[in-house]
């Protein structure tokens, strides 16, 4: 049996204040549904931590109107290290999460409102969509863009990520990742010169860039299918310099996106296929591990610019957690989605601020 891809779970997020960053992204976001909390270390992950294990305290978290979850993270045993020189658009790693919103213009007007640090006005993307940017409290940058696939009538004026934008040094090459073993096989534009729309993000007249939207031509399966709904890679090639790697002589789990997270099953068959393709498992837990409240299996690999890609197997999550109820996934059809009113339970778990 072949691996299934049932959509991006989650995006990590390294910050200084994982309370303090997720009180921001519940209120802005919508990401108020927890599906883990917890503190401990990280000994897996010592090939990225210095060869040293590190604790953390983490929260994952959705927003039920539909998009990938956010795995909020933070040192509890060393400082959360920003860069040390200023992030550029083409550098290499997760420059940006895309946030899916059902009213663009409504949440440009929300968050201005709000006084947020809202980069630029609403603007055209190469394939006609809208779209802004802004920066969350620790400067992270978001771009909020036109969403579909929602799992729930959304309550907020966003649901939850809905890809990124990387920056690699060659895009043939990152697709043979993305592309191949990932399923981002249809191309939304691929376009070359400089762009008015991303001048707010430092892309002057005098710099040159390619990027390339990629989204999935066939629909996700899987149990989390209906929830994670469909995304979209924006690969960034700039020209004109030379790159830094966005995580350069920093740590996982340092402030910035740490990782891009699917959501799989038959993570042996996704291991093969992987190493077919040039991107060996560097991490992988092998049997289940425990966050808790949710278990399962997990991978890492990098692309070719060594941006971490995150695979999760999970085996066990909590539904409502307050009555006992966990989800067995183990012994359910890999590519069959869950009922929607199973998860639309997890409401059960909303944290109200």
């Amino acid at each position: 049996m072949s691996f299934i891809i049932s959509g991006i779970q989650q995006v990590g997020v390294g910050i200084p204040d994982v309370y303090a960053a997720w009180a921001w992204y519940r209120k802005y976001f919508g990401m108020d549904i927890p599906v883990f909390q917890e503190e401990a270390e990280a000994p897996l992950m010592t090939i990225y931590t210095g060869g040293e294990v590190q604790a953390r305290n983490a929260v994952m978290a959705l927003n039920l109107g539909g998009g990938a979850g956010m795995e909020i993270w933070q040192y509890t045993s060393r400082n959360t290290d920003p860069p040390t020189f200023d992030i550029q658009l083409g550098d290499y790693g997760i420059f940006s999460t895309r946030i899916k919103s059902r009213n663009v213009q409504e949440a440009y007007d929300w968050f201005t409102s709000e006084n947020l640090d809202v980069l630029c006005p609403p603007q055209k993307t190469p394939s006609g969509g809208t779209h802004f940017f802004l920066k969350d409290p620790y400067g992270l940058i978001y771009e909020i863009v036109e969403g579909s696939g929602w799992f729930s009538r959304p309550s907020h004026v966003t649901g939850g990520p809905s890809g990124c934008m990387i920056g690699v040094s060659d895009v043939e090459k990152a697709r043979t990742l993305y592309s191949d073993v990932l399923g981002y096989d249809e191309v939304v534009y691929d376009e070359s010169g400089t762009f008015e729309d991303l001048a707010c993000l430092g892309a002057d007249d005098a710099t040159r860039f390619r990027r390339v939207l990629l989204r999935h031509s066939k629909p996700r399966m899987g149990g989390f299918s209906k929830l994670l709904g469909p995304s979209e890679l924006e690969l960034i090639k700039v020209y004109d310099r030379i790159p830094n790697k966005i995580f350069q002589d920093r740590f996982w789990g340092d402030l910035g996106f740490i990782h891009l997270c699917f959501d799989v099953r038959n993570m042996n068959a996704l291991e093969k296929a992987c190493k077919e393709k040039g991107f060996p498992f560097t991490v992988d837990s092998m049997n289940t591990f425990d966050m808790g409240e949710a278990s399962g299996r997990f991978s890492y690999i990098e692309d070719p610019d060594g941006t971490l890609i995150e695979f999760v197997e999970a085996h066990k999550m909590p539904i409502m957690k307050k009555w006992g109820w966990y989800l067995n996934l183990k012994k359910r059809p890999d590519e069959k989605p869950l009922p929607s009113w199973m998860l639309k339970a997890l409401k059960f778990s909303r944290v109200k601020d």
